[in-house]
């Protein structure tokens, strides 16, 4: 066999657990995500936020200003996506804006330590959006696509 068709072989699928064990890893150890929103009338925005996994939902920050927070003050829907596109994870939540002093001190510090950034610091201090997700997908490569599904409406797939 050649190294190139080694590549090809793709590795055997994960089973359940370890997909959920590896995104929630993902969650607690990655400090960026790109964030997809849209305005009322479709247009898209994409960039990429830090983010803090904070009790089973995703923290973000932005200026107000920016077109991501004002899609997701307007109408909180919102896509993460994590990783490459042969090991992603897709989540798509809902957005509630929170303000500084809405934040624990804990939190805000956890964020801070997390990302390497206080949008309490700004001038003005950018809000926070607390991501609820409700449904999530990770695979690596098309043998894991059939059981990507790891949360629907809301709750973890057993």
């Amino acid at each position: 066999m050649t190294e190139q068709t080694i590549q090809a072989i793709p590795p055997q699928p994960r089973p359940h657990e370890e997909r959920l064990k590896d995104t929630l890893a993902r969650f607690e150890n990655d400090v960026d995500v790109w964030v997809a929103t849209a305005d009322a009338d479709g247009v898209p925005c994409m960039v990429p936020l830090s983010f803090l996994w904070d009790e089973g939902t995703f923290l973000v920050s932005t200026q107000r200003t920016n077109p991501t927070a004002r899609n997701l003050i307007a109408n909180g829907r919102v896509r993460l996506a994590f990783g490459v596109t042969r090991d992603v994870v897709l989540v798509e939540g809902t957005a509630t804006t929170l303000e500084v002093a809405d934040l624990a001190p804990a939190v805000r510090e956890a964020f801070a330590a997390h990302t390497g950034f206080d949008p309490g610091d700004c001038a003005p201090p950018y809000p926070y959006f607390r991501i609820a997700p409700v449904w999530i997908q990770a695979w690596r490569e098309v043998n894991e696509i059939a059981d990507r599904q790891l949360m629907t409406a809301g709750h973890w797939l057993p």
